[in-house]
């Protein structure tokens, strides 16, 4: 059996669904999955917490100390605060510091 366009169809005129792949044949995407969830990084100036944040989630304008530009609304980028110390804690807002992810990635190489 077909239908009106040459398409075959099963015992009740439907089209059969085209093959698509099933949810464990999806491969992992890594940097998808820890998106928004701090990791620690380890740099020559110490260890730091570093949390990627989409562009849906940031609802503010900050400004990257890494090259003294606004991190506009809706740019996805990085958050980081140092491991050790006084401000360790995920919640403490005074050590937490807004950057652009490339500016967080360079850091190194600039000196800073």
């Amino acid at each position: 059996m077909s239908d009106q366009l040459g398409r075959p169809t099963g015992d009740n005129g439907a089209v059969p669904r085209s093959n698509r792949r099933r949810r464990d044949e999806v491969d992992l995407d890594l940097d998808r999955a820890l998106r928004g969830v701090e990791r620690r990084e380890q740099h020559r100036d110490g260890d730091w917490f570093v949390r990627r944040l989409t562009g849906a989630s940031s609802s503010k304008t900050y400004r990257c100390p890494g090259c003294d530009q606004e991190i506009a609304v809706g740019l996805p980028h990085v958050v980081v605060w140092p491991a050790d110390g006084p401000w360790s804690d995920a919640g403490a807002v005074s050590g937490r510091r807004h950057w652009h992810t490339p500016c967080w990635t360079a850091r190194a190489r600039r000196g800073r």
